[in-house]
């Protein structure tokens, strides 16, 4: 039997189509029906409407599920299992979950993570708070972008951390005054504890990536790049878990996963990765892309910026951030994985880092000899992030087949914001920050991600964001309006854009309602595109399908 949708409107992946309905028929879509194709449908009587079950939209819209170009859903399931400190807010709020976590959990450690930044002085709480709560064993518990760690004194003590620990070169250390460490470990010091932390078994990262794809499809996410398949900050290797996900049937969702660049590895690790390709790809599941971490964040002045930071009262310091891979190893890394046909995903934050990543692709092409448009674009290399961009490098995006990835959720005023991020910068360099609505209007390829665990998946309040520059519900003024895009847009890059980006345009066409393709969709229980834009974030949805079966609220 077949579905009917109806009731109500169609986002197609490019277009809204006002009152019109969708035929779904074994997992694909047979059409998108006009109005008159629905009333000629209606005529025919219940004869055909018996071969279908009908659902009604109510007003509200179907559209291609959403495709998450960039998270994490292991580390998320496994995080909404753990002490999970998301939906807290405040040092006073984070401290009574971990208290009542660690009461009702007797493990070794205690983990999980998800705290704001903001809600500390200088984004670093203190081992000292940590340790009025759980006194008795080590903590460790990330923040919610993962660049960052909150530790407690047992867990220093477990790692040997002292006041005579150097940095390693890929992170800090946070100091009290005499030099001993404060209790946040910041990139690759989160390393120095993580790797004490107990193993999880198969079967925990089993767990994490089925309560992370019923998240998402309560959100309407029906497919994604997992952004990060391999060892990394105290995370094993997730690809096997994809693997048996895939094998006994608990993979419903259709996933690209992205290989961890290791670089303290270098070039020797390629062949390795071509291997762990072949061995891991299949069905709904393709190791088929490269993650490259090329920086770190602004908040902790790890971003990769041209010029150095400022102390927050207007002064130029001497720090300028990291590049973890040097931009000569980066061009010789990316015309190696491009020339064994990889996809190339880099995360870049800082100015610098886009740069160096932008520079690096210019150079696979002129490796490679692509000339034309197309061929740059088959393997559809992205850039993630792309917090702060000098102007000069936005219109590289659109010359050099790059699509830039957008996580646009980050695009609003709120206090990580204005407090952390903004003086740091100074006022010209804020104003480059993520210039989505340039990168659009210069031809570049938008495609939408989450960064889940960092924050919230929900497609609809990125959405919300893309275009309003607003987060939902907040009274706060408008971030470089500029820079919005439109719904039309926003719908696009979370829909065929993104899917574009994992490939599914070449394999069963979801991401667009169009015949033949498969029918992977959501159901919204209005119609964003008939409301007024700061209600878009207002939208919930209804149920989600994959390949035309409902793996969500029907």
């Amino acid at each position: 039997m077949g579905t009917l949708f109806t009731g109500g409107s169609v986002f197609d992946g490019h277009r809204h189509l006002s009152g019109h309905g969708l035929l779904v028929d074994d997992g694909s879509v047979a059409g998108v029906l006009d109005p008159g194709d629905l009333d000629e449908f209606d005529r025919r009587g219940p004869l055909d409407r018996g071969e279908h079950e009908v659902v009604d939209l109510a007003g509200g819209l179907v559209s291609p599920g959403f495709t998450d170009a960039h998270c994490h859903p292991i580390q998320g399931g496994l995080e909404r299992m753990q002490c999970d400190l998301t939906e807290g807010g405040t040092r006073d709020e984070y401290l009574a979950m971990v208290r009542d976590y660690a009461a009702g959990h007797d493990g070794p450690w205690v983990l999980g993570g998800g705290w704001a930044m903001a809600a500390f002085t200088g984004g670093t709480p203190a081992a000292v708070d940590l340790d009025a709560v759980v006194p008795d064993r080590p903590a460790f518990l990330p923040n919610r972008d993962h660049h960052g760690a909150w530790v407690n004194s047992r867990a220093l003590e477990l790692a040997g951390i002292t006041a005579e620990t150097p940095d390693p070169a890929d992170g800090r250390i946070e100091r009290l005054p005499d030099g001993r460490p404060q209790g946040t470990l910041h990139e690759g010091a989160m390393d120095l504890v993580a790797r004490l932390l107990p193993p999880l078994s198969p079967d925990d990262y089993a767990a994490g990536l089925l309560e992370g794809q019923r998240y998402l499809f309560s959100l309407g996410v029906t497919a994604w790049q997992d952004a990060i398949v391999g060892a990394y900050a105290g995370m094993a290797d997730t690809g096997t878990s994809y693997r048996d996900a895939m094998a006994n049937g608990d993979l419903l969702a259709d996933v690209v996963g992205a290989l961890w660049w290791d670089r303290e590895l270098g070039l020797a690790q390629v062949t390795d990765l071509v291997r762990r390709r072949q061995a891991l790809s299949g069905g709904r599941f393709r190791a088929t892309t490269v993650k490259i971490m090329q920086d770190g964040v602004c908040e902790n002045f790890t971003a990769s910026m041209l010029t150095p930071y400022l102390d927050g009262h207007g002064h130029v310091t001497d720090n300028a951030g990291h590049s973890f891979v040097e931009a000569e190893e980066l061009q010789e890394v990316v015309v190696a994985l491009a020339a064994e046909g990889f996809q190339v995903h880099v995360h870049a934050i800082g100015d610098r880092g886009t740069r160096e990543a932008l520079d690096a692709f210019a150079a696979a092409r002129a490796a490679g000899g692509l000339d034309t448009l197309d061929q740059r674009e088959d393997l559809r290399h992205h850039i993630a992030h792309l917090q702060v961009v000098h102007p000069d490098d936005v219109p590289r995006f659109a010359e050099l087949g790059v699509a830039a990835n957008a996580q646009a959720l980050w695009a609003c005023h709120e206090p990580q914001m204005d407090e952390l991020t903004i003086p740091f910068l100074g006022a010209e360099r804020a104003t480059w920050q993520y210039p989505f609505g340039s990168l659009h209007r210069g031809g570049a390829r938008l495609v939408m991600g989450s960064d889940w665990p960092v924050t919230s998946p929900d497609p609809l309040a990125a959405i919300h964001t893309a275009v309003t520059r607003t987060s939902y519900d907040d009274a706060r003024e408008p971030f470089l309006p500029d820079q919005a895009v439109d719904l039309t847009t926003a719908f696009a890059a979370y829909t065929s854009g993104s899917a574009w980006i994992n490939g599914r345009d070449r394999l069963d066409g979801a991401g667009v309602l169009a015949p033949g393709h498969a029918a992977d969709l959501v159901v919204l229980d209005r119609d964003p595109f008939t409301g007024p834009p700061d209600e878009i974030g207002a939208s919930r949805v209804a149920s989600t399908w994959v390949g035309g079966r409902a793996v969500h609220g029907r």
